[in-house]
């Protein structure tokens, strides 16, 4: 047959070019099935048939889908890697790095986040985001000033950037900066409603300023809008036991213990308000505000 196409003026097929075509096909379908599998949940599969993809040809879209079934799969180095290869193929596209560091938070690589946010600002500094993720970085590594400069400059880029406030009323509360938390808290509070994490620095600064009374009344609102918070416990109790309730801190202590077992390690034995006050005393002593 071949013979005769070339008599004939007929292209003949080689085997190297059947084995283009055959590949061709096969990453299309690998790609089709990896991004079905993506959205449809089967994660594993998702990553098999990406990762296949990839051995017939490197493309940055299927290194993009990897990077994300990978972060689904908290493969989160593997994910970071497949951003990398995506920033070095790409290097002027700021949301490559934006992700990259929000990947290195939750792997806690701080200096790792720090390094792309850098690369991020070198492209757009005018991004309130990156200014903020960069904020989150600097706190990590123990960076005071920086973490304070960046959320300052997030808030001059976008003076609504609630979560930028927050992070800075509860940077400088641990720093000891009483009115200038209490000025964020104020915006918050007027900005928000029966947000958690809000309440809780509220609750913390009424305390810093010794208002006890106040703080034990915004450790309520919180318990009200959840249940479930441990630190809102363990706060109050705290609290509680400083102004000499400690039947309050006993039930505040016996509530942590049902929400979180394990801290029966540090609490243990008798719960009644003749004994809480040892108990209490080394549960909560280092540190009483919750502040990292």
């Amino acid at each position: 047959m071949n013979f005769f196409k070339a008599l004939f003026g007929g292209k003949v097929e080689t085997s190297e070019e059947k084995k283009k075509e055959d590949e061709a096909k096969n990453f299309d379908v690998l790609k089709y099935d990896g991004v079905r599998a993506m959205r449809s949940g089967q994660l594993d599969y998702a990553t098999k048939c990406f990762r296949h993809a990839l051995e017939i040809k490197d493309d940055l879209e299927i290194h993009d889908y990897l990077s994300q079934v990978l972060i689904q799969q908290n493969e989160l180095t593997d994910a970071y890697d497949e951003l990398r290869k995506l920033a070095d193929a790409q290097p002027d596209n700021q949301q490559i790095f934006i992700r990259m560091a929000n990947v290195a938070y939750m792997m806690e690589d701080y200096v790792a986040m720090g390094d792309a946010c850098e690369k991020a600002l070198l492209i757009d500094r005018e991004n309130p985001l990156v200014s903020y993720l960069y904020a989150r970085a600097s706190k990590g590594q123990g960076d005071v000033v920086n973490t304070i400069a960046m959320l300052t400059r997030a808030i001059t880029l976008d003076d609504k950037y609630g979560d930028a406030y927050l992070l800075r009323g509860e940077t400088l509360l641990a720093m000891g900066d009483v009115q200038g938390a209490e000025s964020d808290t104020q915006w918050l509070m007027d900005n928000t409603q029966d947000n958690e994490d809000v309440l809780m620095l509220k609750a913390r600064l009424e305390h810093a300023k010794g208002n006890a009374d106040e703080a034990v009344n915004v450790y309520n609102k919180v318990i009200d809008v959840n249940p479930f918070s441990i630190e809102a416990y363990k706060e109050r109790g705290a609290l509680l036991m400083e102004t000499g309730d400690k039947e309050g801190a006993a039930a505040d202590m016996q509530k942590v213990l049902e929400l979180s077992p394990k801290d029966i390690t540090d609490i243990n034995g008798d719960f009644s308000s003749e004994g809480i006050e040892a108990k209490t005393r080394k549960a909560y002593a280092n540190n009483p505000l919750g502040l990292g």
